[in-house]
């Protein structure tokens, strides 16, 4: 198993850039998105005339340099190497200091895009297709815990999908890696709508379930093509929370009126069984309902984990995920009301299924590393 290396060096010097490649050999084709952190863009390589991503990361100031986050990022992207998780190949710098580039492989497809597409044209994706995304996005997640990584920004917008269908988890600039126990972490992390209830509430320690709460929220979205939990503030986005799953309370997450609004805000009281009348009741069968609870669990010493979430029944029951190489072609036939013969679906054994993380795993693997929450959390920058 490959493991993330530490960022401790990286925090304390610049980078090293005198041995990369010239941006000046690469060609600008178009900006794709920008973060906080950065500006995407499609670009050829003048080489090979491949076509890649080419990240330019924002210069903070001339006395600090680049980021830290952006340091991690540059880091992580050249270690990892996942066939779910975006590949980063190599730092292009151009001749002002602030010119420095992460090569990255394009991925056309965003799954927030084409959701919105779907959303247009009055589909849905089929559970087939759902559980294909989530059996990839779950591997991706799993690979990442093992190496000791939280993304910390999980949410459709950074999920991309390629014309073979296959998923890659992008976007780590709020990406770090953590340690057991752990240390100081800022709560200010997680796009809200996706951001876990123990984020919001402000608790002292939060670990990998944080990641898992982003996933449970996404496969609620791919079912519904609506966000679940869309808040318009910390505290509207609790309500909405609360409104669906029941007003928490210490009986199903010790130590709940202790964290620091809980104990400073009365929230309204609110019953717990709304989640199943929000979910599309065609694609949500009681297994995958299941498994949506245990994602969206409040307790995050309770939440599932990503090898348990891997190993649910959901993903053995009919239908089957669909073959990733058959993903774009059985949902487009599926738009257009064909039926294209040769679907394939999801055996557990075929080849891009990474078979190092493959289901056959056993839950204790990974389950007490992930759920662990030791250490404090407030928003001192250099833990962040």
């Amino acid at each position: 198993m490959n493991s993330v290396k530490s960022f401790n060096m990286l925090e304390e010097v610049n980078l090293d850039l005198q041995n990369c490649r010239s941006i000046e050999e690469f060609q600008f084709l178009d900006r794709v998105n920008e973060g906080t952190f950065g500006v995407v863009y499609r670009g050829s390589d003048k080489k090979t005339g491949d076509i890649v991503a080419l990240k330019h990361f924002k210069k903070i100031n001339e006395t600090t340099g680049f980021s830290i986050a952006a340091q991690r990022e540059l880091d992580l992207l050249m270690e990892m190497e996942h066939i779910n998780i975006v590949t980063g190949h190599e730092i292009a710098v151009g001749s002002r200091s602030d010119e420095v580039f992460l090569v990255m492989e394009y991925v056309p497809n965003e799954i927030n895009s084409l959701m919105h597409t779907m959303r247009n044209n009055r589909v849905a994706f089929g559970p087939e297709h759902v559980k294909c995304l989530m059996l990839q996005l779950l591997t991706a997640v799993q690979y990442l815990h093992h190496s000791s990584v939280f993304h910390r920004d999980l949410k459709p917008s950074n999920i991309l999908i390629t014309e073979d269908g296959i998923l890659k988890v992008a976007d780590f600039g709020m990406a770090r890696d953590f340690d057991i126990p752990y240390q100081q972490y800022t709560p200010v992390v997680v796009t809200r709508w996706y951001r876990a209830p123990e984020l919001l509430l402000r608790s002292k320690t939060y670990g990998t379930p944080i990641d898992m709460w982003s996933v449970g929220c996404i496969f609620a979205e791919l079912m519904n093509l609506q966000p679940l939990f869309p808040g318009s503030s910390e505290i509207d986005q609790l309500k909405i929370i609360f409104e669906v799953l029941g007003t928490p309370s210490d009986t199903v997450w010790p130590g709940y009126t202790k964290l620091t609004l809980a104990s400073n805000i009365i929230f309204d009281e609110f019953p717990s069984g709304g989640l199943r009348k929000k979910m599309n009741q065609d694609l949500l069968t009681d297994n995958g309902f299941s498994l949506l609870l245990e994602l969206l669990t409040y307790d995050p010493t309770m939440r599932a984990t990503a090898t348990e979430a891997l190993l649910h029944p959901y993903f053995d029951e009919q239908p089957l995920a669909v073959e990733p190489a058959m993903f774009m072609t059985s949902l487009w036939s599926e738009y257009s009301g064909s039926d294209s013969g040769n679907d394939q679906q999801y055996s557990g054994s075929d080849t891009w299924y990474d078979e190092q993380y493959s289901r056959t795993e056993t839950v204790e693997d990974l389950t007490s590393a992930s759920r662990s929450s030791v250490g404090t959390s407030d928003n001192d920058d250099g833990a962040t």
